[in-house]
């Protein structure tokens, strides 16, 4: 059974925003995927690469928060290509100061049930 994009996206945040968990990220991609943060000039190739990338990205100090999931925001686009999906996503962090949005964006490209690249525009 083929997973659908919204299926693949909820995975993706549970897996890297709800329980910030890098290995379960890095096993959502293909073996030879690809994850890129290109404000941030870095590009991670394979699991492995993905999996320590992502937990030195999740041990940076970033926006105080605490993610409030039912303020935060998004929308899947498609894309002629069935392979290819968006998601815009308005990230509410509550702090000390009041909540914050966090705006981001981000391209999905698929292989079956798995990632195969993933272009992340966050600015930390």
């Amino acid at each position: 059974m083929t997973l659908s994009h919204q299926e693949i996206f909820q995975r993706y945040i549970y897996a890297g925003a709800i329980t910030r968990n890098p290995p379960a990220v890095a096993d959502l991609f293909t073996d030879d995927g690809v994850y890129e943060a290109p404000v941030e000039g870095l590009r991670l190739e394979g699991r492995d690469a993905i999996e320590t990338g992502v937990r030195a990205i999740q041990a940076r100090p970033g926006p105080e928060g605490t993610l409030n999931a039912g303020a935060t925001g998004y929308v899947l686009h498609d894309t002629a290509d069935p392979d290819v999906f968006i998601a815009e996503i308005d990230a509410v962090l509550d702090g000390p100061d009041g909540p914050t949005t966090v705006s981001l964006v981000q391209i999905f490209r698929i292989s079956g049930d798995k990632i195969r690249s993933l272009r992340d525009y966050f600015q930390s």
